[in-house]
């Protein structure tokens, strides 16, 4: 089946004919979603047998939108973001068929969960400084060294993991790119207690672990053309998530400034408007990313959605604490949690308040973001880099 045999009511028929041999009021969940996954209707865009139809990425509103009205499970997917949204397309990218075969359906399915061990105590948002090594002993590689704000890390089954193979030469020439298995001898995870309390982010340690060639994605020395696949990925992720009309955080601010006319002033009110007009911006904008990516792999102007999506995050945030006055000043739960995943909305709003603050870290910072978008986008000069010839090895650190 091509993408151009397949069309919008050939979809329809491939649902119908998926809830009509597994009624999802009658099967059980994982049953259904390994089904889903053979039908070909987990990602529509993705390879025959890998899940997909190879069909246009437009395909798959159709598909969720009927299997949400015939109350379907689905794949509980702010769980498994990281695996959904970053691993699974580099994996279809460059990794071998044995891996794909291997990894994306339990990945899909939410039955292996994904982290990612991409930055450093050194290595954050100069990514390309990272000082992981991973040296080649036979068929394997032993791989050394600490990562940090790995997301859901203490939940993890793999993560996708970006490493030093080469110091003799330039920074982004000798990385090298692999899976890794985090219930392997040597991994360790640490949790991070965050400014709310709670441990959703980790530091993994790295002892001589040993990882098999055969988990390497991408050639040895291209890990930065690999990690580059993953990151404007994660940018779509965050910036570009599909959101209804009035949803997202500005959701929870409408409903109290509706419900509690006691809170209101007019300059909250000229606020509470200007940042509804932004979130429906944000909104329409990312919905034209995701049309973008219909046509091919996400670009540079992911960073323009995930930038405008953490400083909405934070105005909105703040804007809802001065809205409830007194009680926005009340923060209670700092309880040490280990959550496998970010819930804004079932949580206060002093917690989304501290939580928000972390938007314009992860998933790349804003200042790296402003000139990703400057360079990349606006096509203006790129900043001076005195490091960009030099060996790694001989770069101050």
């Amino acid at each position: 089946m091509t993408a151009t045999a397949v069309d919008a009511e050939t979809v329809r028929g491939l649902v119908r004919d998926l809830l009509t041999a597994h009624d999802p009021k009658t099967t059980e969940r994982s049953a259904f979603l390994h089904a889903r996954f053979d039908a070909g209707l987990a990602w529509v865009h993705f390879p025959v047998g890998l899940g997909g139809l190879d069909a246009p990425r437009a395909l798959q509103s159709i598909v969720d939108a009927e299997l949400k009205a015939a109350g379907a499970p689905d794949n509980n997917p702010r769980r498994i973001g990281i695996g959904l949204g970053m691993a699974a397309p580099t994996v279809l990218r460059f990794g071998t068929q044995e891996q794909r075969e291997r990894f994306l359906r339990p990945l899909w399915t939410g039955e292996e969960v994904w982290c990612q061990l991409f930055s450093e105590p050194g290595a954050g948002s100069d990514l390309a400084a990272l000082g992981t090594r991973a040296v080649r002993d036979g068929d394997d590689w032993v791989v050394t060294g600490q990562k940090v704000w790995t997301s859901g890390a203490h939940a993890a089954r793999f993560a996708i993991l970006v490493t030093r193979t080469d110091p003799d030469v330039p920074k982004h020439q000798g990385m090298t790119y692999f899976i890794c298995d985090m219930h392997a001898p040597g991994v360790e995870v640490r949790p991070l207690r965050q400014i709310t309390g709670e441990a959703e982010f980790n530091e993994v340690y790295l002892t001589e672990v040993r990882i098999p060639d055969a988990h390497r994605l991408g050639e040895v020395g291209e890990g930065w053309k690999v990690a580059q696949t993953t990151l404007m990925n994660e940018r779509v992720a965050i910036g570009g998530m599909e959101i209804p009309r009035e949803g997202g955080l500005i959701a929870p601010v409408a409903q109290t400034w509706r419900d509690r006319p006691e809170l209101r002033t007019p300059e909250l009110h000229d606020r509470l408007l200007k940042l509804w007009v932004e979130g429906e911006t944000l909104r329409l904008v990312g919905t034209r990313l995701r049309q973008q990516l219909a046509a091919g792999a996400p670009g540079p102007e992911g960073s323009v959605a995930k930038l405008a999506f953490s400083e909405l995050n934070q105005a909105v945030s703040g804007l809802e604490i001065e809205l409830m006055g007194e009680e926005g000043l009340t923060y209670d739960d700092w309880t040490m949690r280990r959550p496998e995943k970010v819930d804004f909305a079932g949580r206060g709003p002093g917690y989304r308040y501290l939580r928000a603050k972390g938007n314009s870290i992860e998933g790349g910072t804003s200042e790296v973001l402003r000139n990703i978008i400057a360079e990349r986008v606006l096509g203006l000069p790129s900043e001076p880099r005195v490091d960009k010839d030099v060996a790694w090895k001989d770069l101050p650190r």
